[in-house]
């Protein structure tokens, strides 16, 4: 009798844990908006590879996850020093998380390093998100916490090197200021 107020509290703790794991989670939740794919929202890179089709920007924010290069391309840099992607919110905006999906038919580890960076500054030195450490997953989800800003750029810092994205959504808040009513 005395082991099952134990198994109690340890299935208490348990669900206690994974619930706040749950919390914390990073990945969207089911109906948030990817607001990469906004109506009014731009997309730029810091060069474009010499391709047909062309793969530029626009590719990684397509809607389109797929990860062979030549079944559909992807946003591709020349070889770079620092190359960028970057995404212009047109506004100020609270984001929460952030998924890329890497090329998969090759390549997959140029983009280990790369940071993502979230402020308001269009020149890519915004405070960083996130670093990409571990490119064994195609699909990869960064937890940006809430930090604010109208541009969320990937960029590979410090090295020549191709950047290639296949998709990027990015999800978040608008931060829209409350309108103070002033009663006379």
């Amino acid at each position: 009798m005395l082991e099952h107020p134990v198994m109690m509290k340890q299935l208490v703790l348990l669900l206690a844990c994974a619930t706040v794991g749950w919390a914390q989670s990073c990945d969207p939740q089911p109906g948030a908006i990817n607001l990469a794919r906004s109506e009014g929202v731009s997309v730029s890179q810091s060069s474009v590879y010499p391709l047909v089709p062309v793969p530029n920007a626009q590719t990684a924010v397509d809607g389109n996850k797929e990860t062979n290069y030549y079944v559909h391309p992807c946003a591709h840099t020349n070889r770079d020093l620092a190359p960028w992607w970057q995404l212009d919110l047109k506004k100020s905006t609270k984001i929460w998380s952030m998924v890329i999906v890497n090329r998969g038919d090759c390549c997959s580890e140029r983009l280990k390093g790369a940071e993502i960076r979230v402020g308001d500054s269009a020149d890519n030195k915004n405070p960083v998100c996130a670093t990409v450490s571990d490119v064994s997953q195609i699909t990869m989800t960064f937890c940006c916490k809430g930090m604010m800003g109208r541009y969320v750029s990937v960029v590979i810092p410090g090295r020549s090197e191709f950047l290639h994205i296949c998709e990027v959504e990015v999800y978040g808040e608008d931060t829209k200021t409350e309108e103070k009513h002033v009663c006379w």
